[in-house]
Protein backbone atom coordinates (compact mmCIF):
# COMPACT_ATOMS: atom_id res chain seq x y z
CA UNK A 1 0.00 0.00 0.00
CA UNK A 2 1.44 3.28 -1.18
CA UNK A 3 1.58 6.46 1.50
CA UNK A 4 1.27 9.86 0.89
CA UNK A 5 4.22 11.64 0.45
CA UNK A 6 4.89 14.47 3.34
CA UNK A 7 7.57 16.29 0.93
CA UNK A 8 5.30 18.44 -1.79
CA UNK A 9 8.16 18.30 -3.88
CA UNK A 10 8.17 14.64 -3.90
CA UNK A 11 4.47 14.63 -4.24
CA UNK A 12 4.44 17.65 -7.02
CA UNK A 13 7.06 15.16 -8.78
CA UNK A 14 4.79 12.14 -8.67
CA UNK A 15 2.29 14.12 -10.17
CA UNK A 16 3.78 15.81 -12.84
CA UNK A 17 5.20 12.46 -14.35
CA UNK A 18 2.58 11.17 -16.11
CA UNK A 19 1.62 14.51 -18.15
CA UNK A 20 5.48 14.58 -19.26
CA UNK A 21 4.57 12.52 -22.47
CA UNK A 22 2.04 14.74 -23.23
CA UNK A 23 3.85 18.31 -23.30
CA UNK A 24 5.72 17.53 -26.10
CA UNK A 25 2.40 17.29 -28.28
CA UNK A 26 0.17 20.26 -26.75
CA UNK A 27 3.75 23.03 -27.33
CA UNK A 28 3.70 21.53 -31.24
CA UNK A 29 0.14 22.37 -31.34
CA UNK A 30 1.16 26.00 -31.43
CA UNK A 31 3.80 25.28 -34.48
CA UNK A 32 2.35 26.40 -38.36
CA UNK A 33 1.33 23.56 -40.25
CA UNK A 34 0.95 25.03 -43.75
CA UNK A 35 4.28 24.59 -45.52
CA UNK A 36 4.39 20.53 -44.16
CA UNK A 37 1.01 20.18 -46.33
CA UNK A 38 1.59 21.72 -49.48
CA UNK A 39 3.52 18.12 -50.90
CA UNK A 40 0.83 15.91 -49.84
CA UNK A 41 -2.10 17.60 -50.36
CA UNK A 42 -1.18 18.25 -53.95
CA UNK A 43 -0.50 14.91 -54.86
CA UNK A 44 -3.56 13.63 -53.07
CA UNK A 45 -6.16 16.23 -54.40
CA UNK A 46 -4.26 15.72 -58.07
CA UNK A 47 -4.25 12.02 -57.53
CA UNK A 48 -8.39 12.53 -56.60
CA UNK A 49 -8.67 15.26 -59.56
CA UNK A 50 -7.49 12.88 -61.58
CA UNK A 51 -9.44 9.83 -61.01
CA UNK A 52 -12.74 11.40 -60.59
CA UNK A 53 -12.26 13.03 -64.05
CA UNK A 54 -11.79 9.82 -65.40
CA UNK A 55 -14.82 8.26 -63.75
CA UNK A 56 -17.02 11.29 -64.89
CA UNK A 57 -16.11 10.78 -68.70
CA UNK A 58 -16.57 7.10 -68.89
CA UNK A 59 -19.93 7.38 -67.28
CA UNK A 60 -21.12 10.28 -69.40
CA UNK A 61 -19.92 8.03 -72.40
CA UNK A 62 -22.22 5.30 -71.04
CA UNK A 63 -25.11 7.59 -70.41
CA UNK A 64 -24.84 9.13 -73.84
CA UNK A 65 -24.67 5.67 -75.66
CA UNK A 66 -27.98 4.48 -73.91
CA UNK A 67 -29.65 8.00 -74.91
CA UNK A 68 -29.15 9.68 -71.75
CA UNK A 69 -28.24 13.46 -70.93
CA UNK A 70 -24.28 13.99 -70.29
CA UNK A 71 -23.63 16.11 -66.94
CA UNK A 72 -20.18 17.42 -66.24
CA UNK A 73 -19.25 19.10 -63.01
CA UNK A 74 -15.91 21.12 -62.97
CA UNK A 75 -14.11 21.53 -60.02
CA UNK A 76 -13.82 25.23 -59.44
CA UNK A 77 -11.52 25.69 -56.27
CA UNK A 78 -10.24 23.62 -53.47
CA UNK A 79 -9.38 25.42 -50.04
CA UNK A 80 -7.62 22.74 -47.59
CA UNK A 81 -8.16 24.69 -44.29
CA UNK A 82 -5.97 22.90 -40.90
CA UNK A 83 -7.08 24.20 -37.47
CA UNK A 84 -5.16 23.37 -34.48
CA UNK A 85 -6.08 24.04 -31.25
CA UNK A 86 -4.73 23.30 -27.72
CA UNK A 87 -4.82 23.69 -23.76
CA UNK A 88 -2.38 23.50 -20.88
CA UNK A 89 -3.67 24.40 -17.44
CA UNK A 90 -1.76 23.93 -13.86
CA UNK A 91 -2.80 24.40 -10.18
CA UNK A 92 -2.55 23.41 -7.00
CA UNK A 93 -1.64 24.16 -3.34
CA UNK A 94 0.78 23.09 -1.66
CA UNK A 95 1.45 23.23 2.23
CA UNK A 96 4.45 21.84 4.52
CA UNK A 97 3.97 18.98 6.96
CA UNK A 98 5.28 19.15 10.17
CA UNK A 99 7.56 15.96 10.36
CA UNK A 100 6.95 15.48 14.34
CA UNK A 101 3.08 15.19 13.78
CA UNK A 102 1.27 12.38 12.58
CA UNK A 103 -1.03 14.30 9.34
CA UNK A 104 -5.13 13.32 9.81
CA UNK A 105 -5.42 13.30 5.92
CA UNK A 106 -4.02 15.12 2.67
CA UNK A 107 -3.76 19.27 2.79
CA UNK A 108 -2.00 19.37 -0.58
CA UNK A 109 -3.88 19.48 -3.92
CA UNK A 110 -2.89 19.86 -7.52
CA UNK A 111 -4.41 19.91 -10.71
CA UNK A 112 -3.08 19.26 -14.38
CA UNK A 113 -4.81 19.20 -17.80
CA UNK A 114 -3.65 19.15 -21.24
CA UNK A 115 -6.02 19.06 -24.20
CA UNK A 116 -6.03 19.22 -27.88
CA UNK A 117 -7.91 19.40 -31.14
CA UNK A 118 -7.15 18.88 -34.83
CA UNK A 119 -9.43 19.97 -37.57
CA UNK A 120 -9.02 19.51 -41.19
CA UNK A 121 -11.85 21.09 -43.10
CA UNK A 122 -11.76 21.87 -47.06
CA UNK A 123 -13.64 23.73 -48.99
CA UNK A 124 -14.39 22.14 -52.73
CA UNK A 125 -16.47 24.26 -55.03
CA UNK A 126 -17.93 22.85 -58.11
CA UNK A 127 -19.59 24.38 -61.51
CA UNK A 128 -21.94 22.58 -63.57
CA UNK A 129 -21.04 23.08 -67.49
CA UNK A 130 -24.30 24.38 -68.66
CA UNK A 131 -25.90 27.50 -70.54
CA UNK A 132 -23.51 30.04 -72.50
CA UNK A 133 -20.39 27.88 -71.09
CA UNK A 134 -22.20 24.84 -72.53
CA UNK A 135 -22.90 25.54 -75.96
CA UNK A 136 -18.98 27.65 -76.83
CA UNK A 137 -17.22 23.99 -75.23
CA UNK A 138 -19.57 21.08 -76.31
CA UNK A 139 -21.31 22.39 -79.05
CA UNK A 140 -18.83 24.62 -81.24
CA UNK A 141 -16.55 22.54 -83.93
CA UNK A 142 -12.73 22.33 -83.24
CA UNK A 143 -10.71 24.42 -85.28
CA UNK A 144 -9.13 22.89 -87.99
CA UNK A 145 -5.62 24.55 -86.76
CA UNK A 146 -6.05 22.91 -83.29
CA UNK A 147 -6.28 19.49 -85.07
CA UNK A 148 -3.17 20.16 -87.14
CA UNK A 149 -1.67 21.61 -84.20
CA UNK A 150 -2.45 18.06 -82.37
CA UNK A 151 -0.94 16.52 -85.34
CA UNK A 152 2.36 18.86 -85.36
CA UNK A 153 3.22 18.29 -82.16
CA UNK A 154 3.91 14.46 -82.32
CA UNK A 155 -0.02 12.37 -82.20
CA UNK A 156 -0.49 10.20 -84.50
CA UNK A 157 -2.88 11.64 -87.32
CA UNK A 158 -5.04 8.37 -87.76
CA UNK A 159 -6.54 8.67 -84.61
CA UNK A 160 -7.06 12.65 -84.17
CA UNK A 161 -8.62 12.57 -87.90
CA UNK A 162 -10.92 9.62 -86.85
CA UNK A 163 -11.89 10.96 -83.89
CA UNK A 164 -12.11 14.94 -84.34
CA UNK A 165 -13.20 14.80 -88.35
CA UNK A 166 -16.08 14.31 -90.13
CA UNK A 167 -15.09 15.14 -93.75
CA UNK A 168 -11.59 16.01 -95.52
CA UNK A 169 -12.17 17.37 -98.78
CA UNK A 170 -15.20 15.07 -99.81
CA UNK A 171 -14.19 11.88 -98.09
CA UNK A 172 -16.03 10.86 -95.02
CA UNK A 173 -15.42 8.88 -92.15
CA UNK A 174 -17.13 6.98 -89.63
CA UNK A 175 -20.07 8.06 -87.91
CA UNK A 176 -21.06 6.72 -84.40
CA UNK A 177 -24.66 7.14 -83.04
CA UNK A 178 -28.11 5.83 -83.69
CA UNK A 179 -29.14 9.25 -85.64
CA UNK A 180 -26.57 9.36 -88.40
CA UNK A 181 -24.90 5.96 -87.98
CA UNK A 182 -22.67 5.92 -91.28
CA UNK A 183 -19.66 3.70 -92.52
CA UNK A 184 -16.76 5.54 -94.04
CA UNK A 185 -15.64 5.87 -97.16
CA UNK A 186 -12.91 2.87 -97.82
CA UNK A 187 -10.44 6.11 -99.71
CA UNK A 188 -10.59 7.70 -95.89
CA UNK A 189 -8.94 4.90 -94.39
CA UNK A 190 -6.61 4.68 -97.42
CA UNK A 191 -5.49 8.68 -96.94
CA UNK A 192 -5.42 7.82 -93.35
CA UNK A 193 -2.80 5.07 -93.71
CA UNK A 194 -0.37 7.21 -96.36
CA UNK A 195 -1.27 10.42 -94.14
CA UNK A 196 0.29 8.27 -91.03
CA UNK A 197 3.54 7.17 -92.83
CA UNK A 198 3.91 10.81 -94.00
CA UNK A 199 3.91 12.40 -90.56
CA UNK A 200 6.22 9.54 -89.44
CA UNK A 201 8.55 10.49 -92.32
CA UNK A 202 8.92 14.23 -90.92
CA UNK A 203 7.86 15.70 -93.83
CA UNK A 204 4.62 16.88 -92.71
CA UNK A 205 4.63 20.72 -91.55
CA UNK A 206 1.93 23.13 -90.54
CA UNK A 207 2.47 26.92 -90.31
CA UNK A 208 0.38 29.98 -90.05
CA UNK A 209 0.33 33.05 -92.76
CA UNK A 210 -1.93 36.03 -93.76
CA UNK A 211 -4.07 35.48 -96.44
CA UNK A 212 -6.31 37.99 -97.75
CA UNK A 213 -5.86 40.15 -94.50
CA UNK A 214 -6.51 37.09 -92.38
CA UNK A 215 -4.38 34.15 -90.65
CA UNK A 216 -4.29 31.17 -92.67
CA UNK A 217 -3.68 27.97 -91.47
CA UNK A 218 -0.97 25.96 -94.05
CA UNK A 219 -0.03 22.24 -94.65
CA UNK A 220 3.05 22.34 -95.99
CA UNK A 221 4.53 18.96 -97.75
CA UNK A 222 8.49 19.25 -97.89
CA UNK A 223 10.06 19.03 -101.15
CA UNK A 224 13.49 16.88 -100.22
CA UNK A 225 11.46 13.44 -99.08
CA UNK A 226 11.97 10.48 -98.64
CA UNK A 227 12.20 7.85 -101.64
CA UNK A 228 9.69 5.59 -99.54
CA UNK A 229 6.98 8.36 -98.81
CA UNK A 230 6.81 9.73 -102.49
CA UNK A 231 4.22 7.75 -103.70
CA UNK A 232 2.56 8.02 -100.35
CA UNK A 233 2.69 12.25 -100.60
CA UNK A 234 1.57 11.77 -104.74
CA UNK A 235 -1.18 9.30 -103.08
CA UNK A 236 -2.53 11.76 -100.72
CA UNK A 237 -2.76 14.48 -103.29
CA UNK A 238 -4.60 12.46 -105.54
CA UNK A 239 -7.53 11.43 -102.59
CA UNK A 240 -7.67 14.80 -102.07
CA UNK A 241 -8.37 15.91 -105.39
CA UNK A 242 -4.84 18.92 -104.73
CA UNK A 243 -2.57 20.18 -107.12
CA UNK A 244 0.28 17.20 -107.57
CA UNK A 245 2.80 20.18 -108.35
CA UNK A 246 2.14 22.36 -105.14
CA UNK A 247 4.09 21.95 -101.41
CA UNK A 248 1.53 23.81 -99.70
CA UNK A 249 -2.36 23.68 -99.33
CA UNK A 250 -4.38 26.29 -97.52
CA UNK A 251 -6.53 24.42 -94.88
CA UNK A 252 -10.77 25.80 -94.06
CA UNK A 253 -13.25 24.71 -91.98
CA UNK A 254 -15.43 22.81 -94.81
CA UNK A 255 -16.26 19.80 -96.13
CA UNK A 256 -14.21 20.12 -99.44
CA UNK A 257 -12.34 22.98 -100.84
CA UNK A 258 -12.73 25.85 -102.92
CA UNK A 259 -9.91 25.15 -105.48
CA UNK A 260 -7.23 22.41 -106.19
CA UNK A 261 -5.04 24.09 -103.10
CA UNK A 262 -7.08 23.99 -100.12
CA UNK A 263 -7.83 21.50 -97.95
CA UNK A 264 -11.36 21.71 -96.72
CA UNK A 265 -11.51 19.72 -93.02
CA UNK A 266 -15.21 19.37 -91.37
CA UNK A 267 -14.15 18.90 -87.65
CA UNK A 268 -16.70 17.84 -85.31
CA UNK A 269 -17.72 19.16 -81.60
CA UNK A 270 -16.75 17.88 -78.51
CA UNK A 271 -20.27 16.72 -78.11
CA UNK A 272 -20.10 14.95 -81.59
CA UNK A 273 -16.73 13.65 -80.68
CA UNK A 274 -18.31 11.94 -77.50
CA UNK A 275 -21.27 10.61 -79.28
CA UNK A 276 -18.90 9.26 -81.90
CA UNK A 277 -16.78 7.74 -78.98
CA UNK A 278 -19.41 5.87 -77.48
CA UNK A 279 -20.51 4.23 -80.37
CA UNK A 280 -17.39 1.72 -79.36
CA UNK A 281 -18.83 0.28 -75.51
CA UNK A 282 -19.68 -3.38 -75.90
CA UNK A 283 -23.04 -3.36 -73.98
CA UNK A 284 -24.75 -6.37 -72.59
CA UNK A 285 -26.96 -8.12 -75.27
CA UNK A 286 -29.94 -8.18 -73.06
CA UNK A 287 -30.47 -4.35 -73.07
CA UNK A 288 -29.89 -4.34 -76.98
CA UNK A 289 -32.52 -7.35 -76.90
CA UNK A 290 -34.78 -5.07 -74.82
CA UNK A 291 -34.69 -1.90 -76.95
CA UNK A 292 -32.65 -0.18 -73.76
CA UNK A 293 -29.86 0.85 -76.22
CA UNK A 294 -28.97 0.57 -79.68
CA UNK A 295 -26.74 -2.51 -81.09
CA UNK A 296 -22.61 -1.91 -81.61
CA UNK A 297 -21.38 -1.43 -85.31
CA UNK A 298 -19.96 -3.52 -86.84
CA UNK A 299 -16.07 -3.84 -87.51
CA UNK A 300 -15.00 -1.85 -90.39
CA UNK A 301 -12.39 -2.90 -92.93
CA UNK A 302 -9.33 -0.69 -94.34
CA UNK A 303 -6.20 -1.45 -96.67
CA UNK A 304 -4.59 -3.54 -94.50
CA UNK A 305 -7.79 -5.57 -92.73
CA UNK A 306 -9.93 -4.92 -89.86
CA UNK A 307 -10.03 -1.32 -88.24
CA UNK A 308 -9.48 -1.66 -84.53
CA UNK A 309 -11.94 0.48 -82.45
CA UNK A 310 -11.06 3.95 -80.94
CA UNK A 311 -11.75 2.80 -77.86
CA UNK A 312 -12.98 -0.41 -75.80
CA UNK A 313 -15.37 -0.36 -73.36
CA UNK A 314 -16.15 -3.69 -71.60
CA UNK A 315 -19.30 -4.48 -69.37
CA UNK A 316 -20.06 -7.08 -66.75
CA UNK A 317 -22.03 -8.01 -63.94
CA UNK A 318 -19.78 -7.91 -61.65
CA UNK A 319 -16.81 -5.21 -60.47
CA UNK A 320 -13.91 -6.10 -62.70
CA UNK A 321 -10.76 -6.81 -60.44
CA UNK A 322 -7.96 -4.53 -62.94
CA UNK A 323 -9.42 -1.80 -64.13
CA UNK A 324 -8.11 1.58 -65.52
CA UNK A 325 -11.13 2.90 -64.88
CA UNK A 326 -14.80 1.52 -63.84
CA UNK A 327 -18.03 2.99 -63.04
CA UNK A 328 -21.38 1.62 -62.43
CA UNK A 329 -24.67 2.13 -64.72
CA UNK A 330 -28.00 0.05 -64.95
CA UNK A 331 -27.11 -2.70 -63.04
CA UNK A 332 -23.70 -3.19 -64.84
CA UNK A 333 -20.00 -2.18 -64.61
CA UNK A 334 -18.84 -0.45 -67.33
CA UNK A 335 -14.55 -0.78 -67.56
CA UNK A 336 -11.23 -0.04 -69.36
CA UNK A 337 -8.75 -2.82 -68.75
CA UNK A 338 -5.72 -1.37 -67.15
CA UNK A 339 -3.45 -3.35 -69.93
CA UNK A 340 -5.45 -1.58 -72.48
CA UNK A 341 -2.88 0.85 -73.65
CA UNK A 342 -4.47 2.07 -76.61
CA UNK A 343 -8.05 2.57 -74.94
CA UNK A 344 -5.65 4.50 -72.02
CA UNK A 345 -3.88 6.57 -74.38
CA UNK A 346 -7.28 7.61 -76.09
CA UNK A 347 -8.42 8.85 -72.67
CA UNK A 348 -5.73 11.42 -72.22
CA UNK A 349 -5.95 12.24 -76.14
CA UNK A 350 -9.62 13.21 -74.67
CA UNK A 351 -8.63 15.16 -72.33
CA UNK A 352 -6.09 17.17 -74.57
CA UNK A 353 -9.12 17.76 -76.52
CA UNK A 354 -11.26 19.39 -73.94
CA UNK A 355 -8.37 21.83 -72.91
CA UNK A 356 -8.80 22.82 -76.46
CA UNK A 357 -11.90 23.95 -77.05
CA UNK A 358 -11.97 25.00 -73.25
CA UNK A 359 -13.09 28.93 -73.30
CA UNK A 360 -11.91 31.59 -71.44
CA UNK A 361 -14.35 32.45 -68.97
CA UNK A 362 -15.21 35.96 -67.92
CA UNK A 363 -17.18 35.12 -64.76
CA UNK A 364 -15.43 35.77 -61.42
CA UNK A 365 -15.01 32.81 -59.46
CA UNK A 366 -16.67 32.01 -56.60
CA UNK A 367 -15.55 34.06 -53.26
CA UNK A 368 -14.23 32.56 -50.22
CA UNK A 369 -13.99 33.77 -46.77
CA UNK A 370 -11.37 31.49 -44.88
CA UNK A 371 -11.28 31.85 -41.23
CA UNK A 372 -7.55 33.51 -39.95
CA UNK A 373 -7.82 32.30 -36.08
Amino acid sequence: MSTFPRNPVTLLRRVLSPLVPLLPLTLAAGCTLGPGTVTRDRFEYGQALAESWKSQMLVNLVRIRYGDSAVFLDVGQIVSGYTMQSKFSASGNLFSFDSRVVPTGATSSIGLGAEGQFTDRPTITYSPLMGERFARSMMAPVPPAALLSLIQSGNPADLAFRLMVNTVNGLDNRQGGDLRARPADPEFYAFLERFRRVQLSGTLGVRLRRVDREEATLLTFQKRIEPSVVADSLAIRQLLGLDPESQEFRVVYGAVGANNREIGILTRSVMEILVHLSSFIAVPEAHVTDHRVGPSLPVEEGPTGPIPPLIRVSSSRERPADAFVAVPYRDHWFWIDDRDMPSKRMFSFLMLVFTLVEPGSKEAPPLLTIPAG
